[in-house]
């Protein structure tokens, strides 16, 4: 260990766990991820596969049924 800490190559070695630390770091980056992606995946194709509109209903807009 030098005057500023660890070198770089031990930092990711993490004293013998560097695998098992940085796969963990790595599995929670993809499920974080695919838990952003997912929804707006599954919202492009609803909207796409809605019958009888071309855009997606705005929010701020009452249905057609109470106008």
């Amino acid at each position: 260990m030098g005057p500023r800490g660890a070198s770089v190559s031990e930092f990711l070695h993490m004293g013998g766990y560097g695998f098992y630390v940085w796969t963990s770091y790595g599995a929670a980056l993809v499920v974080l991820g695919l838990n952003v992606a997912a929804p707006i995946v599954r919202r492009r194709r609803l909207v796409r596969e809605r019958p009888g509109t071309s855009a997606p209903a705005r929010a701020t807009e009452p249905p057609p049924s109470l106008k």
